[in-house]
C-alpha cells in the first residue's frame, strides 16, 4: 500500500472550496483513502492483518468512513476521545468509492429526490449506504461554511472490509499525535487532499455536490 502523502496545511487549504458541498480526499486512478477512528484492539488489528475482523469488530452494525481528515479529527478529537484513539487511513478500491456514492441515501429526507417521506424511509432501510453532510472544520475544531460528507456502510457494503474493498489499512495515530501539537501554527502537516470527481450527472444530483469553485 501507498504510504499516506502529506503537505503543509498552509500551503494546501487555499486551494479547497470556501463554502458548499464538495467531496475533499486523498485519492487516484486506482484508490481513494478514507478514515476511522476505534478503540485500540479494533484499529490495531485492521492495521495488522490489511482487513477488519477479529473478536472486538461487528459486520452487523453501521460503520461511518470520513474522506476528509480535518472532519475525522473533529469527530475522534484528534484521537482523544475514548474508543477513537487510534486512526486508520484506508485506502478503498476507486470502484468501490464511487459504488458507494452511487447507492447512498441521505439520512434526512430531500424532498426533490423522494416522492413522499414514506418513500425515503422504504429507501433508507434497504440501502446498504447512508449519507450525512456536515459543517467541515478547521485544524482547531472551528466549524467552516463547507460541508463534510462521511458514509455510513452496512451489509453488503461493509462486508467489503474483510478485505475485497481494500487496498491497505494504514496507522496513522503517530502523525495525529504529532500534528496535534502543531495546530494553530504554521508547521501543521495534514494529508494532500484535493476535490473528488463525480463526472455522472445523476450521482453529482443523488450527493447534492455543488461545481468545483
Amino acid at each position: 500500500m501507498t504510504e499516506l502523502q502529506t503537505e503543509p496545511h498552509v500551503q494546501q487549504s487555499p486551494r479547497w472550496p470556501s463554502s458548499g458541498r464538495h467531496i475533499l480526499a486523498q485519492w487516484d486512478d486506482a484508490s481513494v483513502v478514507v478514515y476511522q477512528a476505534y478503540r485500540p484492539s479494533i484499529g490495531h488489528y485492521a492495521a495488522a492483518h490489511g482487513h477488519f475482523g477479529g473478536p472486538d469488530f461487528s459486520f452487523d452494525r453501521m460503520s461511518w468512513i470520513k474522506p476528509g481528515f480535518l472532519w475525522m479529527m473533529y469527530r475522534s478529537g484528534w484521537a482523544r476521545k475514548p474508543g477513537q484513539e487510534v486512526v486508520l487511513a484506508i485506502r478503498l478500491r476507486r470502484e468501490v468509492f464511487d459504488g458507494y456514492l452511487s447507492r447512498a441515501v441521505p439520512s434526512s429526507y430531500w424532498p426533490e429526490q423522494w416522492p413522499s417521506r414514506e418513500a425515503w424511509r422504504d429507501a433508507v432501510r434497504s440501502s446498504d449506504v447512508r449519507l450525512q453532510w456536515d459543517p467541515d472544520h478547521a485544524p482547531d475544531g472551528t466549524p467552516v461554511a463547507r460541508r463534510a460528507i462521511q458514509l455510513g456502510l452496512r451489509a453488503d457494503a461493509l462486508r467489503g472490509f474483510d478485505g475485497s474493498a481494500l487496498l491497505g489499512v494504514e496507522d496513522v495515530t503517530a502523525l495525529v499525535h504529532e500534528q496535534r501539537e502543531q495546530v494553530g501554527t504554521a508547521a501543521l502537516v495534514t494529508p494532500a487532499e484535493r476535490v473528488y470527481p463525480i463526472d455522472d450527472p445523476m450521482t453529482r444530483a443523488r450527493l447534492r455536490l455543488n461545481a468545483a469553485e
